[in-house]
């Protein structure tokens, strides 16, 4: 079997390990295994020149591009901000809202949503105001 297609198994097998970690470092493995099996497919290098190519992308990838992959993709991480955004807004309630049931009318779109203390209820028809997003629950108050 020819180096470059032994490489090239390799690399494929890096990349599908990765989809099992999603930590990047794995894909950046495989770029560098990708990288010999073209280089000996292209210049018929013997075996420690392509160990020699997979060492230095492998190394390359993983102090240039990993971090920027992982800056993007972490990037999202916690609340979103539209959902920020909501907070604070008023709401209709449309179904009596309770410590385990109810919904409004937040902002053109109905939200499940229950009472900032566990005791209060609030019937259809109360205005409300949205102290939080929890999930996908509207975490809401009335105002006196």
């Amino acid at each position: 079997m020819p180096a470059a297609l032994i490489w090239l198994v390799f690399a494929l097998g890096l990349a599908g390990a990765e989809a099992l970690t999603g930590d990047m470092f794995l894909l950046m493995l495989s770029g560098g295994a990708l990288a010999a099996a073209g280089s000996n497919w292209l210049l018929n290098l013997p075996i420690w020149a392509d160990g020699a190519v997979f060492l230095v992308v492998s190394v390359l990838l993983l102090l240039t591009v990993r971090p920027a992959l992982r800056r993007r993709f972490t990037k999202g991480e916690g609340m979103l901000e539209p959902v920020k955004a909501l907070e604070g807004k008023s709401a209709l309630v449309l179904d009596r809202v309770a410590q385990h049931e109810g919904q409004v009318k937040l902002d053109g779109e109905v939200w499940t949503a229950r009472p900032f203390d566990d005791n209060d209820v609030y019937e259809p028809g109360d205005h409300v105001t949205v102290m939080h997003i929890d999930g996908a629950t509207a975490v809401v108050w009335k105002n006196g």
